[in-house]
């Protein structure tokens, strides 16, 4: 495994007020509480960890080509509500050669009706949904992976 690897984790709209948002939805850990958890993992594995929350769609845009830019080994990302209504972020992903894996702590397809269909996943390497903060650490496992 390489030493220099750096993986990308992107997070979307309110994704900022996990623990206190909707937790009968999305649980009560926090993003810190995610990073933190990812990070020790990274650590183990010799990859370094960029976490990023941004509740604009061109902050993550520009992140998604800046993940390229700088050779990143991956990008994890959940999208929050823009994966449903975001081309723009599809074709970011469809313009970068870094693997994206989409992240969900829910379950899209067991939501409502205009939830069912992601943007993002089109142009995604996979998706990974509905295992809570889970979720991120098994995207973490498939991106140390690739």
């Amino acid at each position: 495994m390489a030493e220099d690897r750096t993986i990308w984790v992107l997070n979307g709209p309110n994704l900022n007020l996990l623990g206190s948002r909707e937790p009968e939805i999305y649980g009560y850990d926090t993003l810190d509480d995610i990073a933190e958890r990812m990070n020790v993992v990274a650590a183990r594995a010799h990859v370094e960890i960029e976490f990023r929350q941004s509740n604009h769609e061109g902050h993550l845009i520009d992140w998604l080509q800046e993940a390229a830019a700088s050779g990143a080994h991956a990008v994890i990302l959940n999208p929050g509500g823009l994966t449903h209504t975001s081309v723009a972020l599809l074709d970011a992903i469809k313009s970068i050669p870094v693997p994206v894996i989409e992240v969900h702590l829910s379950n899209p397809h067991a939501r409502e009706a205009f939830r069912h269909k992601s943007y993002v996943g089109m142009g995604a390497k996979g998706t990974i949904a509905g295992f809570g903060p889970m979720s991120y650490m098994l995207a973490l496992e498939a991106a140390l992976e690739l």
